[in-house]
């Protein structure tokens, strides 16, 4: 995970709820040498992540604060599992505890979606992979939460790997001007993943004769086109991959999955999570 980006994530967090005032409740309501041990407890079943998020936000506010973990990313908990426990000055602990919680909450969220995908489809060999449609600016945290639940990264972003998508299509004359360019690419970055999203299965037949592509993305197809799909890229072009995507739902995932493809990204991993319960209980030690 890119450091730089999540403390600069973690900074931003801070700051939007501190201000320039900082923790006004805390600084006039708590003794500045009061003590105490903050208890981080789920309230209901979820899949761990985010901790070693929330255990710096801690530390970002107060260095001497004393982080105690009980669980790891990716573990299963139960309603009432401690994930861990903080101590120190009270003041600390109140003013660091809604920016921790926000990134636990949020990334446990996301792992414990991810999982019930991950369960939906087991004993298949199929891959569960997230998409780019992640909150802005927490892309890396999100996209670990997703391999802590058990699901497989896509493209971190533009960058790292190519997706030729419908918009992209348009401005290719023919398909063997799609080729010259796959030729090219593979002169210049001859270990980049190539994938090449198809909406139809003439599409998905004119990829699978072209050389050099990685994989086949296909758009919102039902089962039935998947499995002729499939069956082309079986006869065609074995070492393609294809990748199922468009309105998966956890409901469907499996009878996707059966149809053979090797991959399915879910874009509900991200972008429609319930943040998980779970709450910071104080004891006082002084």
């Amino acid at each position: 995970m890119n450091e730089s980006a999540v403390s600069g994530l973690i900074d931003l967090a801070l700051a939007e709820d501190l201000g320039t005032e900082g923790d006004l409740t805390s600084r006039t309501f708590v003794d500045p040498e009061h003590t105490s041990r903050g208890r981080l407890a789920f309230r209901e079943d979820a899949v761990v992540a985010g901790l070693t998020v929330a255990q710096e936000v801690f530390r970002r506010v107060e260095p001497s604060l004393v982080w105690t973990g009980y669980v790891n990313e990716g573990d299963r908990v139960g309603a009432g599992s401690v994930a861990a426990e903080v101590e120190g000055p009270t003041s600390a602990i109140l003013t660091a505890e809604r920016t921790a919680l926000n990134f636990l909450q949020r990334l446990s969220g996301v792992a414990t979606v991810t999982r019930t995908y991950v369960d939906a489809v087991r004993g298949l060999p199929v891959a569960i992979l997230d998409t780019r449609k992640t909150t802005p600016g927490w892309r890396l945290l999100e996209k670990a939460a997703v391999a802590s639940g058990g699901g497989q990264n896509h493209r971190m972003g533009l960058f790292d790997a190519v997706m030729v998508k419908d918009n992209h299509l348009v401005a290719n004359k023919s398909p063997v001007d799609i080729e010259q360019r796959i030729r090219t690419l593979r002169q210049e970055r001859p270990g980049l993943t190539i994938e090449v999203e198809a909406d139809t299965l003439e599409q998905v037949e004119t990829f699978l004769s072209l050389e050099g592509i990685d994989i086949v993305l296909l758009d919102n197809m039902d089962c039935g086109q998947l499995r002729k799909a499939v069956q082309q890229r079986d006869e065609m072009a074995r070492s393609v991959r294809l990748e199922a995507s468009g309105g998966i739902t956890l409901e469907s995932v499996r009878s996707i999955a059966e149809t053979g493809v090797d991959r399915i990204s879910v874009g509900a991993l991200t972008h429609s999570v319930r943040s998980i319960d779970i709450g910071l209980d104080l004891l006082a030690t002084t």
